[in-house]
């Protein structure tokens, strides 16, 4: 079973451009409580590095592409984001990292609870052993 969960987004529009529409408890798959955006990330600089203990997340590249690295403390798994209608669910416990952003990137994350530095796993081993406690 796969650790990377796509998200069934559409894509509206037509010869003037194009609209995705991003809803709570619709194509989203909780009710949004943040959203956050990352751009103008430095070339060779990775982000995220960490896990949740309770929030879930969508990400999407908006614009450019950025390699993401998932892993539940069994599995690793990677997938580009390169496309405004692939999104992908970060479950919790799930330690994310992105890599090789391009230089036009826009990573739009959307968070199903506010910012809270408690939930935070920022440590891989001690993320790891989290995991087989569980």
């Amino acid at each position: 079973m796969s650790l990377i969960k796509f998200l069934d987004i559409k894509t509206l529009g037509d010869e003037r451009g194009h609209l995705i529409a991003l809803e709570n408890d619709k194509n989203i798959p909780f009710a949004i409580k943040r959203v956050y955006y990352l751009t103008d990330t430095q070339p060779g600089v990775p982000r995220g590095f960490h896990a949740h203990k309770e929030l879930t997340q969508v990400a999407v590249c908006v614009s450019g592409r950025c390699l993401m690295k998932i892993d539940d403390g069994h599995t690793q798994e990677e997938v580009w984001l390169d496309v405004p209608d692939k999104a992908i669910v970060i479950e919790k416990m799930i330690w994310h990292e992105m890599h090789e952003f391009s230089s036009d990137c826009v990573l739009l994350v959307l968070a199903s609870d506010f910012y809270d530095e408690q939930d935070y796993i920022r440590n891989y081993e001690v993320f790891v052993e989290q995991v087989k406690n569980a």
